[in-house]
């Protein structure tokens, strides 16, 4: 599967969009609609510049590959194109690492379909990087919700069984 225009335009709504380098609420280095990686694998460092929102978006959709092909690979029950969606975006946001060993996971492999869109609300918190404590994040406790909204967007008979 591959993210629809309304799951990019999720992603773009929650990182918005920054032709010069900053660094995220975690610290991280960021660029364009919160890449952290070049399309070369290069991380992002301070300084760095994109001309355009083209390039912005053109970064986004090459780098969005990966967190498709993990949503893709480690999910192993059948999603509608909403519950994908949903799943691209929280994999964007996290890594495929929390994707890969994460309870929402396997709740959503046991075809758990409520419990796994559950899992989603319990991932609203950030590392504060000058103190190492984990903070609930209201835009991403927000952002969370959409999701797991989305992910219930499909109407009940839609849900895989």
């Amino acid at each position: 599967m591959k993210t629809s225009t309304s799951g990019v335009s999720l992603i773009k709504n929650f990182e918005g969009l920054s032709l010069s380098a900053y660094r995220d609420v975690a610290g991280v280095w960021t660029i364009g609609y919160g890449s952290t990686r070049y399309h070369d694998g290069k991380p992002v460092k301070p300084g760095d510049k994109l001309a355009t929102r083209e390039q912005a978006d053109a970064l986004l959709l090459n780098t969005l590959s990966q967190y498709e092909e993990a949503v893709n690979y480690y999910v192993k029950v059948p999603l509608q194109q909403a519950q994908f969606d949903a799943l691209v975006s929280f994999t964007y946001n996290e890594g495929t690492g929390a994707l890969k060993e994460s309870t929402l996971l396997r709740k959503l492999n046991e075809k758990n379909y409520a419990a796994a869109a559950d899992q989603l609300l319990l991932w609203d918190k950030v590392t504060d990087p000058k103190t190492g404590e984990k903070k609930a994040w209201p835009v991403l406790s927000r952002r969370r919700r959409q999701e797991r909204d989305l992910f219930f967007s499909v109407s009940p008979n839609q849900i895989p069984v």
